[in-house]
């Protein structure tokens, strides 16, 4: 699933490939820095940093070193837009995001100042661009994304660098509305300072089984039923 399909004018299709850190509870707020997003009390922001090595550097580095376009939230476009165009000049993923389109998946009216940026108004007009000739979509953070994308079967990969760390209350990768579905491991590694850089592309159905016998106990039996009783 996550290799190109050709598209219907003989290029190859997008991909949609998503990136996030996140804690070990999944938490992905405010990677980046104490005032990048406090909201709802959030406490920690700037929680990659004392974790950051030249290990993480270099899995950015290889998600960002082929032609891409971004694709983003409006608060995870807001920030990007208020930090990279003014990023120290020659920074190459500064560079980079600069000269990329940028697509916000939004309802929003208000402007999108940044340059090579485009709305998109619902997920029916996202998954009409990804169907054409084009770069792969890159979603960098924006947590509203992913439960919407999963949902309707958009996300073609998806890459998480997974923080030794337990922040509890926060916006989360796999929030609200996220559909179940099997993932595949497709890649992985792990940083010098612990953290775990995972590789998956969707993989179907969740398949179930039990390691229970065909014959349950008296006891279960009547576990099963109290559990019936009290919904």
């Amino acid at each position: 699933m996550g290799s190109r399909r050709e598209a219907a004018g003989g290029g190859l299709m997008r991909r949609i490939i998503g990136a996030a850190f996140v804690s070990l509870d999944g938490v992905m707020q405010a990677p980046g820095g104490p005032s990048e997003d406090w909201t709802g009390g959030f406490q920690h922001g700037g929680w990659v940093a004392p974790l950051w090595d030249e290990q993480g550097g270099e899995a950015i580095g290889e998600l960002f070193a082929r032609p891409f376009d971004l694709l983003l939230g409006r608060k995870t476009y807001e920030i990007f837009a208020a930090y990279w165009p003014y990023a120290e000049e020659g920074d190459p993923i500064g560079t980079a995001f600069d000269k990329a389109a940028k697509y916000v998946l939004t309802g929003s009216d208000d402007p999108l100042p940044w340059q090579n940026s485009h709305r998109l108004s619902s997920i029916e007009a996202l998954a009409q661009l990804k169907s054409g000739d084009g770069p792969d979509l890159v979603i960098q953070g924006s947590s509203t994304l992913y439960p919407q994308l999963l949902a309707a079967g958009l996300i073609d990969r998806l890459t998480v660098q997974i923080f030794p760390l337990i922040l509890g209350p926060g916006k989360r990768l796999f929030g609200e509305g996220t559909p179940s579905l099997a993932l595949r491991l497709t890649d992985h590694k792990q940083t010098g300072t612990g953290v775990t850089i995972a590789t998956y592309e969707p993989a179907g159905a969740v398949q179930t089984g039990s390691f229970a016998g065909p014959d349950p106990s008296e006891r279960e039996k009547a576990r099963q039923e109290r559990m019936k009783r009290e919904g």
